[in-house]
C-alpha cells in the first residue's frame, strides 16, 4: 500500500495520474502461483492492462551476478520498471514483449510472472501484469519513453525506484532470483476442436474447429517469448494442430508421446508420470500439449509431491497455457494463462 509521505498533498482521486499510483495503489504479488483471470479487463471497474518485465542479466545460478534494469523517463522525471498498455490485438504477453523492445531496444526471454499492481488513473484503473524477463540480445538507444537505463543489483535498484509499488516488484523478482528455475515446462491444452458428438470418425483425429486454429496461431506470438527448445504433444491430431504453427516459427520438430494424453493418464498413471518426468529432468524449456483430464491430474500430483501446494480449482480450458517451474526436479512456481487470443 502507499506510504504515508506518498499520500502527503495528495489529488483528488479523480485528478490521479501514473506518477502518484502508489497514494491508492495495491499490489497482488503474494504466492508463486499466479493466474491471469479469464476476462482481465472485467475484473475491475474501467480497467486499463498494461503488462512489463523486470528486465535482468546475469548468471541464474549464482543470484549476486543478477543486474536489473531501471529505467529513466523523461516525461514523468522518474524512475521505474519497463511496461507499457496493452494494445487491441494482443496477449498480455506479447504486451510486456513489445512494449520492452519499443522501450529499451532489447529482445527477452520470459521467465515467471511475478503478480499484478493496480492503482488509480484518471477514472480508470490500472491493471499491470508483470514478468521476469532475461535480457538475450538487442541494445539501447536513448529515446522519447525512455532516455536513460541504469543496470544495478537489486539492493541498489530498489532504493533508485520512485515508487513504491516498483520496490515491491523488485523484492518479489529478488525471491524468484534466490530459487532459480532449471525447468520451465508449457503445459498447453490443446485448442477447441469439432464436437465430439458431430465426429462420426475416430476421435483421435477430430480436427480442430475455426476457433481452435485461430487459438494455434495465436500461441505463437504468446509462446516463444519463453524460448521453448523442445516441443512434445500427445498423440490425438487437435493435440499435434495445437502446438504445429509454433514447430514451424521456431524450427523444432514435435516429439508425439500418448503418454501425454488422457488415455494414458486415466489407464497408465505410472507411465504417464514417467514421461513427464524424464521432460523435468531434461531441464531447460519445453511445450508440451494435452487434454483435459491429464492436466489438471498432472498439476495436482506436481503440486502434491513438489514445494508448491495449489489449493484451488486447477482450471484448463481449452487453448490455455500453465507455465510450470521446476526447481531441482520440484515445482516451485506456476502461472495460468487463459488464453492466447487477444485480451480485446
Amino acid at each position: 500500500m502507499a506510504d504515508k509521505k506518498s499520500r502527503a498533498g495528495a489529488p483528488r482521486k479523480g485528478k490521479l495520474h501514473e506518477q502518484h499510483k502508489d497514494i491508492a495503489g495495491e499490489m497482488f504479488l503474494t504466492g508463486r502461483h499466479q493466474e491471469i483471470p479469464k476476462r482481465p479487463l472485467d475484473e475491475f471497474p474501467r480497467t486499463t492492462l498494461a503488462a512489463g518485465a523486470v528486465l535482468w542479466r546475469g548468471d541464474r545460478n549464482q543470484p549476486e551476478s543478477i543486474e536489473v534494469a531501471c529505467i529513466h523517463r523523461p516525461h514523468y522525471d522518474d524512475w521505474s520498471l519497463a511496461k507499457g498498455k496493452l494494445d487491441p490485438g494482443e496477449s498480455l504477453v506479447v504486451t510486456a514483449v513489445r512494449e520492452i523492445r519499443e522501450e529499451t531496444g532489447y529482445e527477452v526471454r520470459l521467465g515467471k510472472l511475478l503478480g499484478k499492481t493496480i492503482y488509480p488513473v484518471k477514472h480508470t484503473t490500472k491493471v499491470v501484469y508483470y514478468w521476469t524477463g532475461e535480457v538475450t540480445g538487442g541494445e539501447f538507444t536513448p529515446n522519447d519513453e525512455v532516455d536513460e537505463i541504469r543496470w544495478l543489483p537489486i539492493s541498489e535498484a530498489t532504493p533508485l525506484m520512485s515508487y513504491n509499488l516498483d520496490r515491491q516488484v523488485l523484492e518479489k523478482a529478488q525471491k524468484r532470483f534466490s530459487r532459480s528455475a532449471d525447468t520451465r515446462i508449457l503445459l498447453v491444452r490443446h485448442a477447441r476442436a469439432h464436437e465430439r458428438a458431430k465426429w462420426s470418425g475416430d476421435d483421435n483425429l477430430r480436427p480442430l474447429d475455426k476457433k481452435g486454429r485461430r487459438q494455434a496461431e495465436m500461441l505463437v506470438p504468446m509462446l516463444s517469448p519463453f524460448a521453448p527448445t523442445r516441443i512434445f504433444s500427445a498423440e490425438p491430431d487437435r493435440c499435434q494442430a495445437t502446438v504445429e504453427p509454433l514447430a514451424d516459427e521456431l524450427g523444432l520438430d514435435v516429439t508425439v508421446d500418448p503418454r501425454f494424453g488422457d488415455q494414458a493418464w486415466l489407464g497408465d498413471m505410472v507411465g504417464a508420470k514417467r514421461a513427464f518426468e524424464d521432460v523435468i529432468n531434461a531441464e531447460g524449456t519445453s511445450v508440451i500439449c494435452s487434454q483435459g483430464e491429464a492436466i489438471p491430474g498432472l498439476i495436482a500430483w506436481l503440486a502434491a509431491s513438489g514445494t508448491l501446494p495449489i489449493d484451488t480449482e486447477i482450471n484448463a480450458k481449452k487453448g490455455s497455457v500453465w507455465s510450470l517451474t521446476f526447481h531441482k526436479g520440484q515445482l516451485s512456481g506456476a502461472d495460468y494463462l487463459p488464453s492466447a487470443l487477444p485480451v480485446k
